[in-house]
């Protein structure tokens, strides 16, 4: 992280107003160099351009980005959203719907149906089976 962001990182934390360094670090200035001294001061505190950055660029405040950046939860609006609305949807759009959105793996296919087997019963009726028997056997 460069010093400037860091620089523009605190500045974004101080408290507003003007600052003040504590009473024991002030010292008075006397003499040709203080006059140079303060216009120093005073153009090193204006907000005007920053020399450290590349022509053109602007410094971009992190807590900004951050704000910018951070994720918004919709949860309850979509909620309030959906319970409004009573509408039933069609099954064959709903379905359309699904097979747009499915990936052509086959993971992604839904399983095949599989077509119930009904119980298969006998062709021959108790009938038959009598008759058999009585050919077969010898049985009146």
């Amino acid at each position: 992280m460069s010093a400037s962001l860091l620089r523009r990182g605190l500045e974004l934390l101080e408290a507003p107003g003007p600052r003040k360094a504590p009473p024991g670090l002030q010292q008075e200035r006397a003499g040709p160099r203080a006059a140079g001294a303060a216009r120093r001061r005073k153009a090193a505190a204006e907000p005007g351009r920053n020399k450290a950055t590349v022509k053109g660029r602007v410094v971009k405040s992190a807590i900004e980005e951050y704000h910018k950046k951070k994720a918004v939860n919709h949860l309850s609006e979509n909620l309030r959203y959906m319970l409004k609305r009573r509408l039933v949807t069609n099954k064959a759009i709903t379905e359309q719907v699904l097979v747009q959105n499915r990936g052509r793996k086959s993971k992604d296919q839904p399983p095949k149906k599989v077509a119930k087997k009904k119980p298969q019963g006998t062709v021959f009726t108790e009938e038959d089976f009598r008759k058999f028997e009585r050919e077969y056997f010898g049985r009146p």
